[in-house]
């Protein structure tokens, strides 16, 4: 097991070790010592709900309407649009109401994410002799020794 303190540098060592014909199957990059990070994006407001509403809204009602134009008869395009424009408008409604319902008590949109404070590189022990000495190679070559 060799540690990394982020994970494009655990992920190096993967690649290096699949680079020499390693079998890459039998590794495993395992985060240790995680934490939820909250990254907060902005303000929350009934207008943006409403707005995220007509856009889910949308994209539900252009579903919706594709299936009823497949099995229309005459006026296909004007189906699909009707789905499309009903699909914003009930969106948008039911956005906002549900913003609104939730008395102000997450007025923010926020992104969350999962971090390890290092990355472990494990092998299977069969394996594990011959990645030790890939890996002190890459090692050795990361430090400039030659």
């Amino acid at each position: 097991m060799v540690s990394y303190s982020d994970y494009p540098s655990a992920q190096r060592a993967v690649d290096y070790l699949s680079d020499h014909e390693f079998p890459v199957e039998r590794t495993a990059i395992v985060g240790t010592d995680l934490r939820l990070v909250e990254n907060v994006l902005g303000r929350m407001t009934v207008g943006r709900a409403a707005l995220a509403g007509v856009a889910t809204g949308a994209w539900f009602g252009l579903f919706i309407g594709l299936l009823f134009g497949l099995f229309s008869e005459s006026n296909w395009l004007g189906v699909i649009l009707a789905g499309v424009l009903i699909g914003a408008v009930w969106g948008a409604v039911f956005g906002a109401i549900a913003h609104a319902m939730t008395g102000g008590r997450r007025d923010f949109t926020s992104r969350s994410s999962l971090q390890a404070a290092q990355y472990a590189v494990t092998v299977d022990a069969e394996h594990a002799e011959a990645a030790r000495q890939l890996l002190t190679r890459l090692n050795w070559q990361a430090s400039g020794a030659s």
